[in-house]
């Protein structure tokens, strides 16, 4: 029979941890006061990562790959469908629907994703995702109808959201602390490889007879290979811990501190146990309802939910998914004759600078990094509009299929797409999904959950608004509009968002005590850095 949670309590209580006593009660007051020492949060080697770590990401971060795939993929089907959904060929108003079918279903998948993950686990969810994308991509091969396939793309959005949902969650929770950051990025990086995977796929099948069919059915594939490797990964340790496996979470927490004495494991283990603790707690005596509420009226959670939604919303909002979703469609416009080849272009320039934010995103910071790139995507969306305002004065400001435009101006769009999507990549596409790291566990489903559906409740506003606003007020409006949205962004990040990278995911907490913390999150950060130092140079702190 498995030991009741305050047996294993008792158990480390008397436990000594490098000459010190920290029983698990002193770890959760200095939580409660949001104090919490170097000596408990660091474990030696903590920044290098294992062979375990790298396994348990890549098969997790297939999730992004799919995710990337499926989103990514319907660019070129769009234009090779031809007739075959019955139509002589697909009308604006039928792409939208095609397009913001999966939306709306990420969107009604994310929702849920992040709460049942709560319940049942992180990586039972993440098979669900599986098998709702093998469905989807199946049923989307087959499909002969429009409704058919804006029915099965709906399938895969749901999969899309859930996937969007717990990946980074469960890599974060997984994750060393001081790489947290890069882990969750390798899942973006897969979302980028997933697209450029995607666009080469469509063009690779452009010219084959119904090839459109094998552009979508072979997302089969790595969501059946993902749910082989699922049976081998095991469970997050706070998950574990909420569920009183304490021996199970120690042995997870072994691998990933796999540099680590054994007592410097049973530290973090301690932390773990103090914060899941108030976490149960929580739980026990408070209604789904009231811990919903809670996110919405308790001011630190509050506050943790308005970052997290407001950098989601920033990323959709900016426009970046319509490339994702019409770039073939645009390029095809202003006058290229391989437009999936130039769409590979622009993915594939999402994927490079994808790489440069896993490289830095723990060093340079979550908070400096955005300061830094998105200016850079205002210039390109800026540019962008200044652009098409002069390849389209001949057809009165809008974009007539058949026209011959100036190659110049033609190659000007291309080139701001590219200064556009390499400053996205760099920051807004990777910083968001870290949201995991703001909500404390009692509240980490509901948050994510939240956040991310506002990432596809944004998509979805833009996706299926993106043709019928180049028609109405132009592409030059369109793209200044997107600008305009961006340079709101960009000021929120100014003066709401705060410095996580270094911080454990309890720690972050204590950012929003008393306001959105830009200032205490650096401050907390440089204070963990030099605590870092003084127990390298061996001036240890002798309590909690």
């Amino acid at each position: 029979m498995m030991p009741s949670f305050d047996e294993k309590r008792s158990e480390s209580d008397v436990e000594v941890v490098g000459g010190k006593g920290f029983k698990v009660e002193e770890v959760t007051n200095a939580l409660a006061h949001g104090e919490i020492s170097e000596l408990v949060v660091v474990a030696e080697g903590e920044e290098r990562t294992t062979w375990f770590v790298w396994l348990l990401v890549l098969c997790s971060s297939i999730s992004g790959l799919l995710f990337g795939y499926d989103t990514g993929v319907v660019s070129g089907a769009l234009v090779t469908i031809g007739s075959d959904l019955g139509p002589a060929a697909l009308s604006d108003l039928q792409k939208e629907l095609i397009t913001s079918s999966t939306t709306l279903g990420a969107m009604l998948g994310g929702l849920g994703a992040g709460m049942l993950s709560d319940i049942i686990g992180r990586r039972p969810v993440l098979v669900i995702a599986d098998i709702l994308f093998m469905g989807g991509a199946i049923g989307q091969a087959v499909s002969h109808n429009v409704w058919s396939m804006i029915g099965t793309r709906f399938l895969i959005g749901w999969g899309v959201g859930i996937a969007a949902c717990v990946a980074p969650l469960y890599i974060q929770e997984l994750s060393p602390t001081r790489l947290r950051g890069r882990m969750v990025v390798i899942n973006v990086v897969a979302i980028t490889l997933g697209q450029v995977i995607a666009y080469g796929i469509d063009a690779g099948f452009e010219n084959v007879h119904h090839g459109w069919r094998w552009m979508v059915g072979l997302g089969t594939v790595p969501a059946g290979l993902q749910v082989i490797f699922l049976f081998f990964l095991p469970e997050s340790p706070r998950i574990l811990l909420k569920r009183g496996h304490v021996d199970e979470a120690r042995a997870v927490m072994g691998k990933i501190y796999a540099h680590a004495t054994s007592e410097q494991v049973d530290m973090k283990v301690k932390v773990l146990q103090a914060a899941v603790r108030q976490s149960i707690v929580i739980t026990q005596t408070t209604t789904f309802l009231q811990r919903f509420r809670s996110i919405l009226f308790v001011p630190v959670n509050r506050r943790a939910l308005i970052v997290a939604c407001g950098m989601q919303a920033f990323q959709q909002l900016c426009g970046f998914n319509t490339l994702m979703y019409y770039s073939a469609t645009l390029f095809k416009q202003i006058g290229f004759n391989q437009p999936t080849a130039v769409g590979l272009i622009v993915s594939g320039t999402n994927f490079i600078f994808t790489l440069f934010a896993l490289k830095y995103i723990d060093i340079i910071g979550r908070r400096k990094i955005m300061l830094f790139s998105a200016p850079g995507m205002i210039f390109g969306l800026t540019l962008a509009s200044i652009a098409f305002h002069y390849l389209t004065k001949q057809t009165g400001g809008v974009l007539v299929d058949g026209t011959s435009y100036p190659h110049s101006w033609s190659g000007v769009v291309l080139f701001s797409m590219i200064a556009f999507v390499a400053s996205y990549a760099t920051g807004l596409g990777n910083v968001p999904w870290q949201q995991g790291e703001f909500f404390s566990l009692e509240v980490r489903g509901i948050g994510t959950s939240l956040a991310t559906t506002t990432n596809w409740a944004a998509n979805l506003l833009i996706g299926s608004t993106y043709l019928s606003l180049m028609a109405k007020i132009t592409p030059s409006g369109a793209f200044g509009f997107y600008a305009g949205l961006c340079l709101l962004g960009f000021l929120f990040v100014v003066f709401c968002f705060p410095e996580t990278a270094g911080l454990s995911l309890e720690e972050v907490q204590m950012v929003f005590m008393h306001g959105f913390g830009v200032r205490e999150s650096s401050q907390l950060r440089e204070r963990r850095q030099g605590a870092k130092v003084r127990k390298e140079l061996g001036f240890d702190q002798a309590k909690v």
